[in-house]
């Protein structure tokens, strides 16, 4: 190779690992990173604001399984890439994050911009080093792929000084990867499994988004099919088995009660299938650790006093599950309880179909917006109030076509989430769902997206507050106080950006302005103002809930 810079190794072995982007900003201390790029095939996707970038790395890693890449300068830089790091690392989305940083010669001092970067991202990140000698760059790299990428998939930072980054090294290549063979669990977990499942009564199984990194979608619905065992999703579980599976019984993962939660009042055994209990704590399922569990997955369960499993079948999630299935007799048991529960969570979905409400209550919003898109089309969702809803009402066919913050519940993801998704799946509709709060955080990235010539539609839900909080206010105080803002005109405001803007003023609209808003070939912005007094009436059939149904086989 011969003789290289330490920035242009860096990017030599950024393309040993198939990045083929790289989000972030310029700055002083990374211009040699950037001038390396200028003739490298990775395709630097210039961001406004350093957590977009972040954001953007995040979901491309979501969607891929391969770490999203993103690039800070030092200080003020470092600490607005932070909030996407983290978000990565507590929903399991692989990313590597590289920060420039002061030369060496002068961090012993008080130095302008400034800050132990390496102390700084550690309680955010699976592993982080900074490049202190030239010569371990590949190494460095190498590792902090194979830690981001490997399961639970996480944030990994490179901190590089920029005297480090400027001196030159010889002979040195980025190092080859490895392949890593499947882990099978063991015969004896398997069995126990087995046994288990066979003696329940009313097993229910709990699906999250490990099982959907694992590509255990597939398997898993052969397992329920078979063994005829409802199954509820995570947040981040969706689409892992058809909505539209008999068995399937939608997502779990509200703060408060709601119909699914009978089917876990009534469970003998939760079969825990790539479930991270940061999804949703057991201590809301499970609150007195009395029932029955069973944890499949890559790794070995987390601890936690409502999560203790009577086995732990830890291995290759779709080999387990199959494995089980065989060794499993369940002939004759039926699940009529099963099919009154869909029916209730179908009834209560399907009566928004025709409403004319305006502002338009978010079920109808989420209902219209589930007539316009693919099974295999993209949903991003924001962080605030709709994304209750769209946690409950917005069904998946499929995997990754729902992409919920659910870890780190970070407010801005959904535009440069969708920058990405766009990136990875350019023939695929692509929606932005956010409040008006999570836009105004990261909207400055949709001049971004026209530059990266990504068209996808974003749709506001607009109630000129914070109303997540303000629900909780309202349940906890009977009254609200300090979530109340102004908003600019959403409409005049993407046509300032030279994207196409829209506002709906009717229920009978939406649909139609959701059609023409997706047939761009430039991004979109509907504003939509929303009815949110559905969140206390929700609250209240929450409250009073009674499990009415046959649970008997």
């Amino acid at each position: 190779m011969g003789e290289l810079k330490t920035a242009e190794l860096l990017v030599k072995c950024l393309e040993n690992e198939g990045v083929e982007y790289l989000f972030g900003l310029p700055g002083e201390e990374n211009l040699d990173i950037l001038e390396a790029l200028r003739d490298s095939p990775i395709q630097f996707i210039t961001t406004r604001h350093e957590q977009g970038a972040a954001f953007m790395a995040d979901v491309y890693g979501r969607l891929t399984g391969k770490a999203g890449v993103c690039l800070s300068t030092l200080g003020p830089g470092a600490t607005n890439l932070m909030t996407g790091v983290a978000d990565a690392n507590l929903d399991g989305a692989p990313l590597v994050a590289i920060t420039g940083q002061v030369g060496t010669d002068r961090m012993h001092i008080e130095s302008h911009q400034y800050l132990d970067l390496v102390a700084m991202f550690a309680p955010v990140t699976k592993w982080n080093a900074q490049i202190v000698r030239p010569n371990n760059t590949a190494e460095i790299v190498r590792k902090s792929f194979k830690i981001a990428q490997s399961e639970k998939p996480g944030a990994v930072h490179i901190d590089i000084p920029e005297n480090i980054a400027a001196m030159t090294v010889a002979d040195l290549q980025p190092l080859q990867q490895d392949d890593r063979d499947k882990t099978y669990a063991s015969s004896k977990s398997i069995n126990k499994a087995a046994a288990a499942i066979a003696k329940a009564k009313h097993p229910l199984i709990l699906v999250g988004n490990g099982a959907i990194r694992a590509n255990a979608s597939e398997a898993l619905t052969q397992f329920a099919t078979e063994l005829n065992i409802p199954v509820a999703n995570t947040f981040m579980g969706k689409g892992v088995i058809p909505y539209t599976h008999p068995l399937s019984l939608w997502t779990v993962g509200l703060q408060q009660r709601d119909l699914i939660s009978c089917a876990f009042d009534e469970a003998d055994l939760v079969i825990a299938i790539g479930y991270d209990l940061i999804e949703y704590s057991p201590k809301k399922w499970n609150p007195d650790g009395s029932t029955a569990i069973i944890h499949v997955g890559m790794s070995p369960a987390e601890i936690d006093s409502s999560y203790i499993p009577l086995t732990e079948v830890v291995g290759d999630i779709s080999d387990s599950l199959l494995d089980i299935v065989k060794r499993v007799d369940r002939q004759g048991q039926n699940n009529s309880s099963a099919a009154e529960l869909r029916q209730k969570l179908k009834a209560n979905y399907e009566q928004y179909a025709n409403d004319a409400g305006f502002p338009i209550k978010p079920q109808k919003i989420i209902y219209d917006l589930r007539q316009v898109m693919n099974p295999e089309d993209i949903v991003i969702s924001d962080v605030g109030a709709h994304k209750m809803w769209m946690a409950r009402h917005y069904h998946c066919d499929r995997p990754n076509t729902c992409l919920i913050s659910n870890g780190f519940a970070a407010m801005g993801i959904a535009i440069p989430g969708a920058i990405a998704a766009k990136l990875v799946n350019p023939d695929k509709k692509v929606v932005a769902v956010t409040g008006d709060g999570g836009f105004m955080m990261n909207s400055q990235e949709l001049e971004t997206a026209l530059r990266a010539k990504t068209p996808f539609v974003t749709l506001i839900f607009t109630d000129n507050g914070y109303g997540l909080i303000e629900w909780k206010q309202l349940n906890q105080f009977g009254h609200s106080s300090f979530i109340n803002f102004t908003n600019p005109d959403f409409v005049k405001l993407a046509e300032s950006m030279g994207l196409k803007g829209y506002r709906v003023n009717s229920a009978a609209e939406l649909i139609p302005t959701l059609q023409d808003a997706l047939a761009q070939d430039i991004p979109a912005v509907i504003d939509c103002p929303v009815d949110y007094s559905e969140n206390l009436r929700f609250s209240q059939e929450a409250g009073d809930l009674t499990c009415d149904i046959s649970l008997e086989n």
